[in-house]
């Protein structure tokens, strides 16, 4: 991660939801969102970077069945178990440097690509998309002066990284606030996958 840790351990000193997680509804709507633009109803093994207090994490550990999930903040950890009552692996660690073994069926990019300067977000997006059968990048699209990067350039780097990769773009959702996008090496639709369709 090209901030340095103690950017992340200051803000959650001075607050338990620093960006409001828990309390306002673009966050809860975003989040509900996300979890629409899953493919499959149930995975067998997901990771989320970046987890920080757990909030998207309770509705992934809702459809993975062993989900890993990582942040850089030991503060931000802690509060992430106490919100989530299933069965999660939480790690410390950054990425791209702790990226975990093995291949997952969901990797989840929340809020988190914008961090990096452009070399470790394409180090990023090349493990991420290696790493996935399914990928799904979301992003706030509005300039931050603390972030190296905007969330439409973290967005076009995980789609050139996804494209190389072999992972095929299924979803796009697009408004002023935010982007989702995401890629999957199963190309049939969620309609094709149940059968509704050839």
């Amino acid at each position: 991660m090209s901030l340095p840790g103690d950017y992340f351990d200051n803000l959650y000193a001075r607050s338990d939801d620093p960006w409001g997680f828990r309390t306002r509804w673009y966050e809860t709507r975003k989040r509900a969102l996300v979890l629409a633009c899953l493919q499959s109803e149930r995975y067998a093994t997901g990771f989320e970077p970046g987890c920080s207090i757990g909030a998207t994490t309770a509705g992934l550990a809702t459809r993975v069945d062993r989900l890993v999930a990582m942040d850089v903040a030991p503060q931000a950890l802690q509060r992430a178990q106490t919100a989530v009552d299933t069965g999660v692996e939480f790690l410390l660690g950054r990425v791209p440097a702790d990226w975990p073994d093995g291949h997952f069926d969901l990797i989840v990019v929340s809020e988190l690509g914008y961090y990096f300067e452009p070399t470790d977000c394409q180090r990023f997006a090349d493990l991420a998309s290696m790493s996935a059968d399914e990928l799904v990048v979301v992003h706030w699209r509005h300039p931050v002066d603390d972030y190296p990067l905007s969330g439409d350039a973290v967005q076009k780097t995980f789609a050139a990284a996804a494209a190389q990769h072999e992972l095929r773009h299924l979803l796009a959702h697009v408004e002023p606030d935010f982007r989702v996008d995401s890629w999957s090496r199963d190309h049939r639709s969620p309609a094709a996958r149940g059968g509704l369709v050839p």
